[in-house]
């Protein structure tokens, strides 16, 4: 036989009442729950989370509101001491360098952890109350509700689903709502601290200017005139040019990862280094375009052009003949073919030697003799290094001169001028601002002097100092420029290159350079590879690179220049706070609180009620499902009372409980 706990089913029926509950047969071959002692001597082997629960199953139970809330707010307490230190951390350390405590960002991160974890647990705990609170209210709820809450109290997707099944109208909603915003508190942590780099004064740095270029040049004597130098070269400004009047188009600086690099000696220290505006001695250049001074014609003349001609003395021994092309001076007595080719057998269709390309300086060498005053368009520039005109074929091709296509002409010039820049020096790379430019304009005397020696030599005198004196409001007014011997030195390096010109003999001939052509003798003769004067060639932009590499070579000079001081600065990297992103986590603080004692307040009316403060537990869920008598001895001390009572589950029969006496009216030991 059987027995079954509860009213008796009427006779119709041959399921128990409580289908859950399981019956006793006694020839079940079911072992039997051990008995209470028994299990009094059923050790564990690690006891401490019984504990712990103990200790707070006896707060829970306390007729104080605090001390059954005492965990959870010890734990919200905690969070806000926590972004309190965070907020005094990120004081302390805002906008200084990183290394002033480097163990400080790792701190505000631990913190701002802990701070975010000890939200979860007022939160979860409070949803856990508010669950008993749902279903001992006066309305009945769905069953579906009870899993809602349970896994609201433990993440984000049960709270989201309580949101919805709530739609924000209760108190629970407010805690679903912060668990799911829980969720993003540490992005919000992590926005508040930035790192970022700043350049830091580390020392001095220097950079060379030069007031007056005296370049420590050895001159050199013969027999022939004793108290008279030869004619030397400025070897710092050949070697810096050679490469810009032939076959290299110059030479480009090398590039870093911060541009290019520096081609003059500045020191720098550090990676990066500024100089305040200054002042220095330049070269510089302009160009304007003259292709209206040439005419086209074909004329009779001396070829002064072709590729045998000699030097100057020596034009009674130029043939005659006809040249077709763009002149300069066509209808005076001394034209100049600037672009044509040779006329064989008097029929402008045959087409003998070309000129391709030719510089015409404007004061002649070697008896520097002015042509058009010396120049066409600057002559306001007073004493330049250089005034010449450079006139190519169109393209730069034979084709373009027989197709009479006009050719491309300027007139260029180069000029001492004082330049006030401003330098700057960053990872390698060098970067140079012209911010202004000034030359003399008050026109002198003619400065040069020249005498035809018996033996066909040139005596050459500059007699004229160069002195640029600009505006400025400092005291004493500086003044810059250059001696006399220093300027003729500087000319005399551009007089191999103008005159020059680019001749082939016949249209599939190879080109050649003529220069030295000013010279008696030693005149040259070099293959066309690449020209700079040239088209299609920017004449204009190739003088402003010549003056800029005559300029370095000024300021480099370590006998003349001096040193402009200027600072050098490091990079370092500090701490910036975004004090904006401390409100999402602020506000969560505040709400948290705000969602705790409200909870207090809402529940701490019901505790003494039936309900009981459960929170999270499950044990109300196992409790109220016992027989009557175990309901009273577990409710008054759930916890303690808990581990003298054994349980099994049996899902096709139930509950199975084991560690209480009962009485005789109950069922066997063992089932509910």
């Amino acid at each position: 036989m059987s027995q079954q706990r509860g009213r008796q089913p009427p006779p119709s029926l041959t399921q128990p009442q409580h289908p859950y509950f399981p019956s006793v047969n006694e020839g079940s071959n079911t072992p039997a729950p051990p008995s209470y002692r028994a299990s009094l001597h059923d050790k564990r082997s690690f006891n401490f989370p019984g504990r712990i629960e103990k200790k707070l199953a006896q707060y829970n139970t306390s007729q104080n509101v605090f001390k059954r809330w005492l965990f959870e707010i010890i734990s919200v307490s905690t969070s806000a001491v926590c972004m309190g230190a965070i907020i005094g951390l990120l004081y302390y350390l805002h906008d200084q360098p990183l290394d002033k405590w480097p163990p400080g960002l790792t701190i505000i991160t631990i913190l701002s952890k802990i701070a975010s974890g000890a939200l979860i647990l007022p939160i979860s705990e409070a949803i856990g109350q508010l669950k008993w609170t749902w279903f001992h209210g006066k309305k009945s709820r769905d069953a579906f509700d009870f899993e809602i809450f349970d896994k609201a109290s433990r993440g984000a997707w049960g709270s989201f689903m309580l949101l919805c099944r709530t739609k924000g109208k209760s108190l629970a909603a407010l805690g679903a709502l912060l668990t799911v915003l829980l969720l993003a508190i540490d992005t919000f942590f992590q926005q508040v601290t930035d790192l970022q780099e700043r350049w830091i004064l580390q020392g001095n740095s220097s950079i060379p200017r030069s007031i007056r270029y005296t370049p420590s040049d050895v001159l050199t004597y013969d027999n022939t005139y004793a108290d008279t130098p030869l004619s030397t070269m400025n070897q710092d400004l050949k070697r810096a040019l050679d490469p810009f009047m032939y076959d290299k188009n110059g030479t480009r600086p090398l590039l870093t990862e911060g541009g290019p690099q520096a081609e003059i000696p500045l020191v720098c220290p550090t990676s990066r280094c500024e100089w305040p505006a200054y002042q220095s001695l330049g070269v510089c250049s302009a160009c304007e375009d003259v292709s209206h001074l040439l005419e086209y014609h074909c004329l009779n003349m001396k070829m002064d052009w072709i590729r045998n001609a000699t030097g100057p003395g020596t034009e009674d021994t130029y043939s005659n003949g006809t040249a077709c092309g763009y002149f300069l001076n066509a209808t005076s007595s001394s034209p100049v073919l600037m672009s044509g080719y040779r006329v064989e057998n008097s029929t402008d269709s045959t087409y003998g030697e070309t000129l391709l390309m030719r510089t015409l300086p404007l004061v002649t060498n070697p008896l520097r003799r002015p042509l058009y005053g010396g120049s066409i368009n600057f002559k306001h520039i007073d004493n330049p290094i250089l005034d010449a005109l450079i006139v190519s074929a169109a393209d730069g091709s034979a084709t373009s001169v027989y197709r009479k296509v006009p050719p491309i002409a300027h007139e260029c010039v180069l000029f001492w001028c004082v330049q006030t820049l401003l330098s700057s020096y960053s990872q390698g790379g060098y970067e140079e601002q012209v911010i202004e430019t000034f030359t003399n304009t008050t026109k002198t005397e003619y400065p040069w002097y020249v005498e035809q020696m018996s033996n066909g030599d040139t005596y050459q005198d500059f007699s004229q100092n160069i002195t640029i004196t600009p505006p400025s409001n400092n005291t004493p007014v500086t003044s810059f420029g250059v001696s006399n011997d220093t300027f003729l030195l500087t000319v005399v390096v551009l007089d191999e290159v103008f005159p020059s010109l680019i001749t082939i003999s016949d249209p599939s001939a190879q080109p050649y350079l003529k220069v030295r052509t000013s010279f008696t003798d030693q005149i040259r003769f070099r293959e066309v590879h690449f020209n700079p004067w040239l088209a299609p060639n920017n004449v204009t932009y190739h003088m402003e690179r010549i003056a800029r590499a005559m300029t370095n070579v000024v300021r480099s000079d370590t006998d003349s220049n001096e040193l402009i001081i200027g600072s050098a600065s490091s990079p370092e990297t500090y701490v910036r706070v975004e004090w904006g992103w401390l409100t999402f986590p602020l506000v969560m603080l505040l709400l948290s609180i705000v969602f705790l004692v409200a909870t207090m307040i809402k529940t701490s009316q019901q505790t003494y009620d039936g309900i009981g403060t459960w929170k999270t537990s499950a044990m109300p869920a196992l409790i109220y499902s016992l027989p009557k008598d175990l309901q009273q001895g577990l409710t008054m001390s759930a916890t303690s009372r808990s581990k003298k009572v054994r349980i099994r589950l049996m899902p096709k029969q139930g509950w199975r409980v084991s560690g209480q006496v009962q009485p005789a009216s109950t069922a066997p030991p063992g089932f509910i």
